[in-house]
């Protein structure tokens, strides 16, 4: 009996490594079959859209911050950044007609006014984020940004009909718990010279930045649902740049009614590092953001939107990370366990999302 215990014993660790080894192999299989059915050119397109979403996210959040912690003072300015590198898409969107041998999408009163509508929401929560990066740290902001996905999941529901089932219930009430817990720990992460008031404000124009977000998201699949009746590159390229473009004319009208562009002289030359560097850190925040958004764009086209979502949920702890090592943004215990249950909640909306869709 003792011996027959010990070879049953000796039996289990082989029959889990078995296991474990037909699972290795089954998705090392798999992974080996979907390489092979698309051709090289798709994958490296889809490895440089990654690439462009997770570094130039949060290098532009990073730069938003940068603006803020070195003299800058203008919310419109940073709103007018986001929308400013509208042409960046253009120039793309020009050739692939070519390449694709298509033709503009013809424009009418409905669609124009839907992506001036858009546009109008995008200005609006360019400058909500704005306000939350000038008085939040860029972890904390970039971790209450994350909430956009609750929003998201909500507008899609009433807005589109989009399924909801319990693993995307779960992701929307873990992800508010996460913001609750941010919200607990206010007073450890507020900088010097930011007041009460203004970390409150900005932890509030934060929440409604997600939820505008969300809404944005939410309408512009309304779009392709109601008024094109398709999804494509092109027609996803073609609304990113209308509602850029609206987004931008808006943006300009604020800069210029508020001063704040009149002002960027001054600002300039009061800014720490000097008017280079100034310039440098609007250059690139137009660069990187419009760089963020062809990187989701092409992801979302050539992966899934469940890919963009694995992304989405990758780019808020890169963003914390980065804000630490690069600004020195203090890292308290409760935000550390906000982090992880972010994490958390993405994960269970990525479930979610993955398992009531169709194989493609």
């Amino acid at each position: 009996m003792f011996y027959d215990s010990v070879e049953s014993m000796e039996a289990e660790p082989s029959i889990q490594s078995d296991t474990v080894r037909a699972q290795l192999s089954n998705f090392t299989a798999m992974i080996t079959e979907a390489y092979k059915r698309k051709p090289i050119h798709y994958w490296i397109l889809l490895v440089l859209s990654i690439m462009a979403m997770v570094v130039a996210f949060p290098a532009s959040s990073i730069l938003s911050r940068v603006y803020y912690a070195n003299g800058g003072q203008s919310k419109w300015i940073i709103s007018w950044v986001a929308v400013a590198g509208w042409p960046i898409t253009a120039l793309i969107l020009f050739p692939a007609y070519f390449i694709s041998k298509s033709f503009p999408t013809p424009l009418n009163i409905r669609l124009s006014l839907s992506y001036a509508i858009l546009g109008f929401l995008s200005a609006a929560d360019n400058l909500m984020y704005a306000y939350a990066y000038a008085y939040l740290p860029a972890s904390t902001a970039s971790l209450v940004a994350s909430s956009s996905l609750v929003f998201s999941a909500l507008f899609g529901y009433f807005l589109v009909k989009n399924k909801v089932n319990a693993s995307i219930l779960n992701a929307v009430f873990v992800i508010t718990a996460a913001l609750t817990i941010i919200a607990l720990d206010s007073s450890s992460d507020r900088y010097a010279n930011v007041s009460d008031r203004e970390y409150i404000m900005g932890f509030v124009w934060d929440v409604l930045g997600s939820a505008l977000h969300g809404l944005i998201f939410a309408l512009s699949e309304l779009i392709f649902v109601r008024l094109l009746g398709r999804r494509s590159f092109i027609v996803v390229l073609e609304q990113q740049v209308m509602v850029s473009l609206f987004a931008f004319v808006f943006t300009t009208v604020g800069v210029i009614v508020s001063g704040d562009f009149q002002g960027m002289a001054h600002e300039a030359k009061t800014f720490n590092g000097g008017r280079a560097a100034y310039y440098l850190v609007l250059i690139w925040g137009v660069i990187t953001f419009q760089l963020g958004v062809l990187g989701a764009t092409a992801v979302i086209f050539l992966g899934s939107t469940v890919l963009a979502g694995v992304l989405n949920a990758v780019r808020t702890p890169i963003t914390s990370i980065a804000a630490v090592i690069l600004l020195n943004d203090p890292m308290s215990g409760f935000k550390i366990l906000s982090l992880v249950v972010t994490f958390w909640g993405f994960g269970s909306y990525i479930y979610g999302s993955s398992t009531g869709q169709k194989p493609s």
